[in-house]
């Protein structure tokens, strides 16, 4: 199991509260308007808006949670590729595969790339 870390959980629980405010007023505003409310359909608009204010209260939580997850992975998964670059692998070759998967060489007769380091009396 993946542990998050402290200032992802510290983010996290600041964003349920963010959410839970956001709740709050919007159940205060539903309480006012159907407190004006002259009809029963001003009351379901009332009722209806306060859904919709909690729907996007809980969307943005989840939001939110989301791009911290994003960016932990991205960070884990940067460190791991730049922490073991000194690896030498063979090509990969697919199952069943008769050539590797890696670009085929140039054409007969195409501009071949230099050779590097560059060698002859100029460069020494």
């Amino acid at each position: 199991m993946q542990t998050k870390s402290y200032k992802e959980k510290i983010s996290n629980m600041a964003s349920v509260a963010k959410e839970h405010i956001v709740i709050c007023k919007a159940k205060a505003q539903e309480k006012a308007e159907k407190a004006t409310a002259r009809s029963k359909e001003e009351k379901a608009m009332a009722k209806e808006r306060r859904k919709a204010k909690e729907a996007r209260a809980k969307m943005q939580l989840h939001a939110e949670k989301a791009e911290r997850a994003a960016r932990r992975l991205d960070a884990k998964h940067s460190h791991l590729h730049t922490a073991h670059t000194h690896h030498h692998h063979q090509p990969a070759v697919a199952v069943g595969a008769t050539e590797p998967l890696y670009p085929p060489p140039p054409a007969v007769g195409a501009a071949a790339a230099p050779a590097y380091p560059p060698t002859g009396a100029k460069y020494l």
